[in-house]
């Protein structure tokens, strides 16, 4: 994976991530998060991926049901965080793809092959976003009240309760 720092201002940095043939997606989000100590961020990015396995969270069972897709698609949309876990930055991510019929498919991104490539532009947030394990889900989920807090410029509309 290639990577440039775009820009970086009052704790606020924004990266271009470039991922290369044969990279996996996830594990290289997951790299650079803890190599560059990220506590908050939010990405994107679109691209292709020549196999990949999503997933959906069944509640009832409070576990992820993983569905393969083990053919070549376009990304049409991949987002996701990265907050701070218990292991230290976690990564987040949703994708939406499309099969050669323009069928799309979409869920919780447990893996991907990138082929040919994979282009995220990834924002990191000056204040860190904690997750903490909710019992009733069966997940660790953001918790926008642990953390440090970034006071509100006046200006702006105060945060909820």
């Amino acid at each position: 994976m290639k990577t440039r720092l775009l820009s970086s201002s009052e704790g606020r940095r924004e990266w271009a991530l470039v991922m290369d043939a044969g990279d996996e997606a996830v594990a290289e989000l997951a790299a650079f998060a803890r190599g560059n100590a990220l506590g908050a961020a939010h990405f994107t990015g679109i691209g292709a991926f020549s196999g990949l396995t999503v997933a959906w969270f069944d509640l009832g069972a409070r576990k992820y049901r993983p569905v393969r897709l083990p053919e070549q698609v376009e990304v049409l949309s991949l987002v996701g965080d990265v907050a701070r876990g218990k292991d230290g930055p976690s990564v987040h991510a949703h994708v939406c793809v499309a099969k050669r019929d323009a069928t799309a498919h979409g869920g919780h991104l447990l893996e991907a092959r990138v082929q040919p490539t994979l282009e995220v532009i990834l924002v990191e947030s000056p204040s860190h976003l904690v997750k903490t394990f909710r019992p009733e889900v069966g997940l660790a989920l953001i918790d926008p009240l642990k953390g440090p807090a970034v006071p509100a410029a006046p200006s702006q509309p105060k945060p909820f309760k």
